[in-house]
């Protein structure tokens, strides 16, 4: 890994950390709060790429397990690793993976609309459904209620994808894929 890379996967785990300080938005019906924190991990995914974007969200982890208080209403240490948010905050490298991954695939032609329905799909859709299937069997409810009550999240999550995307093709430049993909 270079160096850039490293310099990349860490700001970006700060970044993420950042957006832990905005305060998360807890919902009466299901243990999990509303957060800005899978913003910056659609941001990693389409900014960095598949292996940064990843490692970006590993570090993030290992930095909350060392008991960081870096999620969302200030929380770290194995708790929130092992409690009814675990499924998000593990499936975070592999949505970030899914979206580098997919974005670089569509990158020369790459178009908003284009990384919207990616950050959907793997964001919204993957993401959550693991978070929520997680969720349901720590918390010893049915899947099925799980997914339901995870339905909340979606109105959010699809404005955070298109914020996202935004971003990402406004800063498609200066971005790492940019010289990966295109060789700039």
């Amino acid at each position: 890994m270079k160096t850039k890379e490293m310099v990349y996967a860490a700001l970006f785990a700060a970044l993420i950390a950042v957006l832990g300080m905005i305060p998360p938005i807890p919902l009466g019906f299901i243990p999990v709060p509303i957060t800005l924190q899978t913003l910056g991990v659609m941001l990693a995914g389409g900014f960095l790429g598949k292996k940064t974007g990843s490692i970006s969200l590993i570090l993030f982890i290992v930095l909350v397990a060392l008991g960081l208080p870096i999620l969302a209403g200030g929380s770290g240490g194995l708790a929130p690793l092992v409690g009814p948010t675990a499924g998000y905050i593990f499936s975070w490298p592999l949505v970030a993976f899914c979206i580098g991954w997919a974005t670089e695939r569509v990158w020369p032609k790459l178009k908003t609309w284009k990384l919207i329905a990616i950050n959907i799909a793997f964001s919204v859709i993957m993401g959550g459904a693991i978070g929520a299937v997680v969720m349901a069997l720590i918390t010893n409810t049915p899947i099925w209620t799980g997914l339901i009550a995870s339905l909340a999240f979606v109105p959010g999550d699809i404005v955070k994808a298109v914020i996202a995307a935004i971003v990402v093709v406004q800063a498609r430049a200066v971005s790492p894929v940019e010289e990966k993909v295109l060789g700039a």
